[in-house]
């Protein structure tokens, strides 16, 4: 990875970006679903609402590092 140039680093972050982003509203749409059930998996449903959690961190790095480095 270390011999990517700028622009293919931009684009690899995009796509991953995109990957995560798809996974967080397929989470979000599986516990929708499960809260809809007449007895919903608590547990699995908490495990769905942490790695939603996980995900965000992720996409919210990845943005960062999108975003260049202002001096104030």
């Amino acid at each position: 990875m270390d011999d990517e140039t700028p622009v293919e680093r931009h684009a690899a972050i995009h796509l991953e970006l995109g990957r995560l982003r798809q996974e967080h509203q397929d989470l979000d749409a599986a516990v929708e679903a499960l809260h809809g059930l007449a007895m919903p998996d608590q547990l699995r449903i908490a495990r769905m609402k942490k790695r939603k959690l996980i995900l965000r961190d992720q996409i919210a790095k990845l943005e960062n590092q999108l975003t260049p480095d202002l001096i104030a």
